[in-house]
């Protein structure tokens, strides 16, 4: 499958698959064709059993993303009631895609490419990474960023974001104080610490690692109680196909082990 707007990868030897924004000479803006073609890149990954784990990022220095491309109309129906949110296409868990997704931010991150945060797994960063939320600034209502940002780092810090807009941007450093990004890296290590980061993960079960991001990921839309019924569900399910797997490296290490041994010396 090929893509314009975005380029995708698959590493066969530790099961990760990459997806870069790639297009870095407008801040990596998302227009309708991107927000399409990630959906598909999406639906790909989740069913390619060969990959357990992803990294999202974008090239360039400037920016990760500028957020939606705003020199063209982004070519809603005529009828406002069909109307779409680019969030859905451009989100691995709109698009039931469990597998953990590790991002990782360098440069400017503004506006809509907090759709990419707020649905990743792991966010890290580079130290020259600062977030900033525009849409104020320019009359627009800010409300499906701060919504979904306030589940990674609470009400008051992503209403202060939403509401000051341009007036003030999140450093690195402070983006790691709230919670927004779990790591802060020289740029220089940015994608390989992200990459090395999915290959740990993709090197545990995936129906343990699969099963945890979307039990964690469906007890946000759930009561408390209703959330750890559905997780015990989710445990009965996988932990035993997880352990079986578990059980059968440990078997299939000890064959090799046994084969790499030397043969006994004959008296």
């Amino acid at each position: 499958m090929t893509f314009q707007t975005i380029r995708v990868e698959r590493s066969d030897t530790d099961r990760v698959a990459t997806i870069t924004l790639d297009r870095p000479e407008v801040l990596n803006v998302f227009d309708r064709q991107m927000c399409q073609e990630m959906a598909r890149a999406w639906r790909q990954i989740k069913e390619d059993d060969g990959v357990n784990a992803v990294v999202l990022r974008a090239a360039g220095d400037r920016a990760f993303s500028a957020g939606l491309d705003t020199s063209k109309p982004y070519g809603q129906p005529p009828l406002v009631w069909n109307h779409e949110d680019p969030g859905e296409l451009l989100s691995p868990k709109w698009q039931k895609m469990w597998k953990p997704v590790v991002c990782a931010v360098q440069g400017m991150c503004t506006a809509g490419a907090f759709y990419f945060l707020n649905e990743s797994d792991i966010v890290i960063c580079s130290d020259d990474a600062t977030f900033f939320d525009s849409h104020v600034t320019f009359g627009m209502v800010s409300a499906l960023e701060p919504i979904g940002l306030m589940r990674k780092v609470g009400l008051g810090e992503a209403l202060r974001m939403a509401l000051m807009g341009n007036d003030e941007r999140v450093t690195a450093a402070t983006a790691l104080r709230i919670g927004l990004v779990t790591e802060v890296v020289d740029r220089a290590d940015l994608w390989s610490r992200a990459h090395e980061i999915a290959s740990a993960i993709a090197r545990k079960p995936a129906i343990a690692t699969q099963g945890t991001v979307r039990a964690v990921w469906e007890s946000l839309d759930r009561p408390y109680r209703a959330a750890m019924e559905q997780g015990l569900i989710y445990t009965r399910l996988g932990n035993p196909l997880g352990a079986a797997e578990v059980a059968e490296r440990g078997r299939e290490q000890g064959r090799e082990q046994g084969r790499e041994r030397p043969p006994p010396r004959l008296r």
